[in-house]
């Protein structure tokens, strides 16, 4: 699969001495990164043979990505590396699909993306199923695919917190900075399978645990707390907040939906941290998604993470020089 990410527009605000950070606004920077991104997910009920918890795992598949950015403008290229990390007769075969845009006017950050599964493995189905084994442990369902397309915008109540030098490329910060912030998010994200995602083993006769999809539509608030820091060249930033959304949430049986009104909590964590000198950078990045839905008893939760290593060039210009 290839994996797009654009981020075209991206609008500096105006900087003064009396920011904590520097940008590099004439500079050339080229860099890339290295990492993978998962979603594994877990369905919580009262299933047949004593079961109360199923746990789906997707093959992961590393990613690389190449980009530039200069001034307003910005560029990413990534790429699904081909192979999956874990054995394919375990865990079966993952395709992964991403595409994201993000920008930052001055106090404001957006951040809107989507992304697809689609090839799960059921971990330690040989318990109640007799075709598989300890060797083979895992039912493998390349079908079941999990979706989720997010637009979120956070709001930093401080000016002298920006999300371009805390992500490290386009410039760094010189002293420490923190934040209240205030993030809104509007979020469409699901599980679907061409036949039941419970097997049949385990379901009884009500819809829900027979269901061939299961998602929701939600908006929510989160409010939140970021702190960055850069010391001895090291910078490192850490976001956590913690809210709710409400969801119109639903389930699809033989073709018939049946939607329900809720709340579920959200929680928005995420750290960055590495090496940054006018010249060159190299950071880590995580960001974790979590969301969930419960209908009746029934609880799905799923996780959407990203672990990536990313390393750069800020070159000089003439005008820079």
């Amino acid at each position: 699969m290839v994996f797009i990410f654009i981020s075209a527009i991206r609008l500096f605000g105006q900087e003064n001495d009396s920011l904590p950070y520097k940008m590099y606004k004439d500079r050339f920077v080229m860099y890339a990164d290295v990492g993978f991104n998962s979603a594994p997910f877990s369905l919580s009920d009262n299933f047949q043979n004593g079961e109360d918890k199923l746990k789906y795992k997707n093959n992961i598949s590393p990613a690389l990505g190449i980009g530039v950015a200069y001034k307003w403008f910005a560029l990413r290229v990534g790429f699904t590396l081909s192979g999956n990390l874990k054995a394919k007769n375990k865990f079966g075969e993952t395709n992964y699909f991403d595409i994201g845009l993000k920008f930052n006017i001055k106090q404001v950050f957006t951040n809107i993306d989507l992304r697809s599964y689609r090839g799960y493995a059921l971990k330690d189905e040989y318990k109640w199923n007799d075709s598989l084994n300890e060797l083979t442990p895992n039912g493998i369902y390349p079908n079941l695919t999990a979706t989720s397309i997010s637009a979120n915008v956070w709001y930093f109540k401080s000016k002298d917190f920006n999300m371009h030098p805390v992500s490290g490329r386009v410039g760094h910060y010189n002293r420490s900075a923190q934040t209240w912030y205030f993030k809104s998010s509007i979020n469409f994200f699901g599980i679907t399978n061409s036949s039941e995602i419970v097997p049949d083993i385990l379901a009884d006769s009500t819809d829900r645990m027979n269901a061939q999809s299961i998602g929701a539509i939600d908006i929510g608030f989160i409010p939140g707390y970021a702190y960055v820091n850069r010391i001895n060249n090291w910078q490192f930033s850490v976001f956590g907040g913690l809210g709710g959304v409400l969801q119109v949430k639903n389930y699809v049986i033989n073709g018939n939906s049946r939607s329900f009104l809720g709340i579920a909590p959200r929680l928005d964590f995420r750290l960055v941290g590495g090496y940054t000198k006018p010249g060159y950078f190299i950071f880590l990045t995580t960001d974790f998604d979590v969301k969930s839905i419960k209908i009746q008893s029934l609880m799905y939760k799923q996780s959407f993470y990203q672990i990536k290593l990313v390393a750069g060039l800020r070159i000089k210009t003439k005008k820079s020089i």
